[in-house]
C-alpha cells in the first residue's frame, strides 16, 4: 500500500500473522473493550486460544495448592 498507512487493526494483523506458520486465528481479537458511563471494562473473549492464568493440567488451573512449608 505505497502512500497509505494501515490502520491499527491492520497493522496487528500482519504482525500476528507474520511467522512462518502462522494462520488467520493467530490474529483473532482476545479481549473485547466495552465502555459505559465513562468504566472501560476489558474482558477476555470467550473464543480467545490464549487466556491469563495457569494452563490445563496445571495444580493451580485444577484448584490444588501446593504447599511449600
Amino acid at each position: 500500500m505505497p502512500g497509505q498507512e494501515m490502520t491499527p487493526d491492520e497493522k496487528r494483523h500482519d504482525q500476528l500473522t507474520a511467522a512462518p506458520d502462522a494462520t488467520e486465528a493467530d490474529a483473532a481479537p482476545r479481549v473485547e473493550v466495552t465502555e459505559h458511563d465513562g468504566v472501560t471494562r476489558i474482558e477476555v473473549a470467550d473464543g480467545a486460544a490464549v487466556r491469563p492464568g495457569p494452563g490445563p493440567g496445571m495444580p493451580e488451573a485444577d484448584g490444588v495448592v501446593e504447599d511449600d512449608s
